[in-house]
């Protein structure tokens, strides 16, 4: 009951923002491929030498495969190039324990807000400026319904390779970029883009983390819903043995009773 009444609370949260996060990503992917020669350091593309993956987890356990799922997709990175970026204390416990590298850990609650979101999205950020990382992924659950969740690796820097999300009735970010119809930025696209990209990747974070939290509380939802119903089945089938037992025991002894007068 405690996790179903969570997961309705984490779904609408994660539903409701999804038209906002399309929006937003419809913009600056129209932005990003109508600038032409247009360059920003969030936008630059690199022979990638290290990695940074921002590996978002549950905080507990009792949700199924869910994490099993997710820490299987996080596993295919070579860890001798690869520094993990940390949400949630299973995803910190499972780095700590395959001894790779951890860059930082952060937490967010059963309800994620946006300076949990911008936290993150700023320390990968200042990673890939800096020149640490030569880019970044995103390793999270995105929620589909109450019964799917699917484990996604997703390109968040640079932030003008970003394909993660399809958005149904668009055009494809191909058949944008061979619309040549010009744009007009005002003030000035570097001031416009500039400004976009940072709310973007951290607006893009709060939804990855609404979405795993939805993951998790569903997953948990169904996971305790079918241990109930293994617990019922087993009560069953215990007390029926039991009395069938106690059967065979009261019949037994009736019998010894008769057998008795009878001598």
């Amino acid at each position: 009951m405690v996790a179903a009444s969570k997961m309705r609370s984490a779904q609408r949260a994660a539903l409701a923002s999804r038209p906002f996060v399309h929006l937003l990503y419809a913009i600056q992917r129209e932005a990003t491929t109508r600038l032409g020669d247009f360059t920003h350091p969030l936008l630059e593309v690199r022979e990638i030498r290290k990695r940074a993956v921002i590996l978002v987890g549950a905080d507990k356990g009792l949700c199924g495969a869910l994490n099993s799922n997710l820490f299987r997709a996080a596993a295919e990175f070579d860890p001798r190039s690869t520094v993990f970026i940390t949400a949630g204390r299973k995803a910190a416990q499972f780095i700590a324990q395959t001894r790779r590298q951890l860059a930082a850990e952060f937490a967010y609650g059963d309800s994620p807000t946006f300076p949990e979101a911008r936290a993150i999205a700023g320390f990968a950020r200042d990673l890939f400026l800096k020149g640490e990382v030569d880019q970044v992924q995103v390793v999270a659950t995105r929620f589909v319904n109450t019964l799917t969740q699917h484990p996604v690796s997703i390109e968040f820097l640079p932030a003008g390779e970003i394909k993660g999300l399809k958005i149904p009735g668009m055009e494809s970010e191909v058949n944008v970029g061979d619309d040549h119809t010009a744009s007009l930025f005002e003030p000035s696209p570097e001031f416009v883009i500039g400004y976009l990209l940072s709310h973007y990747l951290n607006i893009y974070i709060y939804q990855v983390l609404l979405n795993a939290k939805a993951s998790e509380q569903s997953a948990r939802m169904v996971s305790m819903k079918n241990a109930t119903d293994s617990a019922d089945r087993l009560i069953k089938d215990f007390t029926l043995e039991y009395n069938k037992l106690r059967q065979a025991s009261i019949t037994t002894e009736l019998l010894e009773i008769a057998g008795g007068k009878s001598d």
